[in-house]
């Protein structure tokens, strides 16, 4: 930015934040609603507790996105739907054996990682550690291998012991991104290792993760073929104990069944949407958005990442409904699929109606993009990708919220949650600044990532300062800045 522009910027800033309006009337209606009458722990407990885990293609996410439309329709909204979107085969985990039986029992906790392959069957015997094994060793020795249970990488190096930096208690420059990756690795790639495995026919293949206390990050690949080596992340304090013993000369012995299912019926996932119609007859057909990806991995059921997010989003549309709000612009509440395998819910959606030419008109009717996902607890502020003129409208909501818990905005940009396709696309998105708190270390994409990660008072916390940002945008004379 040049000397003169920087000065213009400076001097502009207090006149233009004195001149934003903030309706404290409506912030303490929102705040009223949000606790006295709060709806939002019942939708995190039905999310994480009756349906679970909801991973991309199965009933069990068309279950979560069926009953959040249908929660939607009973508040009285408009316009709700299941959009499609292309995805591709579905996967449910149906069984799981996974014990040392020899030389003395010992059941291990792990878990497969998605689109996993099935065992042929219960497969019994001494595991082979191939840790230190180069691909032409692997190659000589595929005799060993074949039926066979396989140690696959070296123990764990190290864990994640320490949550990224909290951008709201830091000065300046925020430092925002997930902690260091921590894999066990061999001498073979782990990707090149898995096809290598399936070329000499090993039964099964078993990996420590970088999580410690038992905690396990466990993902997996939709590409992954139905033949190809079954694939289990196990607990790498379990993983390292195995791998001592042979290394002792134990006489292992272990027993280890994986049973899957695949959903091809309908190769689509959906979003879910949902509409406050605008009542003003020149910005009513405007849009403000808030979303959440209502997605989950499948070893826990998803307090964190993301039911909590998809609770606020609901709550909040919920209260402004609730309380007669008759916005000048169209409030639209969305629920992704599929963000956990490259944002594909979002990036369809805005693939759909707001890339290219042929809609331009229809973009430039979108005002912003509120998101809600990494972190947890309360909502501090915005991430505000840059956005020097959204970040002084922004500062003034925020000012008016620190009595409910806000803090500030950080200036700096997010990657890797569903507000990025928009921005891409031209429109402003912004994800909440939220607690890293035991985030990185304990329950992101986890096995410990369960409703007792969650505080009540910090959803309806978050329900507030989400329903009051999008009630100041869907109300202000202009959109938000590009």
């Amino acid at each position: 930015m040049n000397v003169p522009l920087l000065i213009a910027c400076l001097v502009c800033a207090p006149t233009l934040q004195a001149q934003e309006p903030v309706d404290t009337t409506i912030i303490a209606r929102i705040a009223e609603k949000a606790r006295a009458g709060s709806r939002v722990r019942p939708l995190f407990t039905y999310l994480t507790t009756t349906i679970g885990p909801r991973l991309a293609g199965t009933p069990a996410y068309n279950q979560a996105a069926a009953w959040a439309a249908d929660r939607f329709r009973d508040w009285g909204l408009q316009n709700v739907q299941l959009e499609p979107f292309a995805f591709g085969r579905g996967w449910s985990l149906q069984g799981l054996t996974l014990e040392m039986t020899a030389p003395r029992y010992f059941p291990l906790v792990g878990y497969p990682e998605a689109w996993s392959a099935a065992t042929a069957g219960m497969v019994v015997g001494a595991p082979v550690y191939i840790g230190d094994w180069t691909e032409a060793q692997v190659r000589a020795r595929a005799a060993q291998l074949r039926g066979r249970i396989v140690l696959a990488t070296r123990p764990q190096p190290g864990f994640i012991d320490a949550d990224r930096p909290q951008p709201t208690e830091s000065e300046g420059r925020a430092r925002i991104g997930a902690p260091p990756t921590l894999r066990a690795e061999g001498p073979v790639d782990r990707q090149a290792l898995s096809a290598l495995l399936r070329e000499v026919g090993a039964a099964a293949m078993l990996q420590p993760s970088q999580g410690q206390h038992g905690t396990m990050f466990v993902l997996g690949r939709r590409t992954t073929p139905p033949d190809a080596v079954p694939s289990i992340i196990l607990a790498s304090e379990h993983y390292g104990l195995l791998v001592r013993m042979l290394q002792a000369g134990d006489p292992l012995t272990l027993r280890v069944a994986v049973d899957v299912a695949y959903h091809d019926a309908d190769s689509n996932s959906y979003n879910v949407i949902a509409d406050l119609p605008g009542t003003d007859s020149v910005v009513g057909n405007e849009v403000v958005m808030m979303g959440a990806h209502l997605d989950s991995w499948h070893s826990s059921s998803g307090g964190t990442d993301n039911a909590d997010g998809v609770a606020v989003v609901m709550e909040a549309m919920r209260i402004l409904k609730a309380l007669g709000i008759q916005p000048r612009r169209t409030v639209r509440a969305t629920l992704w699929g599929a963000e956990e395998q490259g944002l594909l819910g979002a990036r369809a959606h805005v693939a759909r109606h707001y890339e290219g030419e042929t809609n331009a008109v229809a973009r430039e009717r979108v005002s912003v993009y509120f998101n809600v996902d990494p972190g947890t607890g309360p909502i501090y502020g915005w991430y505000l990708e840059e956005n020097v003129p959204a970040g002084r409208i922004f500062d003034v909501w925020i000012g008016a919220l620190r009595e409910h818990g806000a803090r500030r905005n950080v200036i700096d940009r997010i990657g890797s949650t569903d507000h990025v396709p928009f921005n891409v696309a031209g429109i402003p998105g912004f994800n909440a600044v939220q607690d890293y708190v035991d985030y990185d270390v304990r329950t992101h994409h986890t096995n410990t990532d369960f409703y007792e990660r969650v505080r009540e008072t910090d959803l309806q916390q978050a329900a507030i300062v989400l329903a009051t940002f999008v009630y100041h945008a869907a109300m202000r004379d202009d959109k938000i800045p590009r």
